[in-house]
């Protein structure tokens, strides 16, 4: 049987500290500090809820982060 695998710490990051941020800068940020998927939406966006590890989501419009989260 194959090994479970382990999963990769986030970082330790403020998701707060992203909102009002240009989304590239945002974006750039964020890999920077070690997110491993980054993911831009336009408000109203219809997703699935499962969360990912290492995944940080923007809510962004008019260019700018109006929400930030996890998964």
């Amino acid at each position: 049987m194959a090994p479970i695998p382990k999963p990769v710490p986030e970082p330790e990051d403020n998701t707060d500290a992203y909102v009002g941020l240009d989304a590239a800068d945002a974006e750039r940020r964020a890999r920077e500090r070690g997110w491993t998927t980054v993911r831009s939406l336009p408000p109203g966006t219809v997703i699935t809820m499962e969360y990912r590890q290492g995944r940080l989501n923007f809510e962004v419009e008019e260019g700018a982060v109006r929400r930030c989260w996890r998964g």
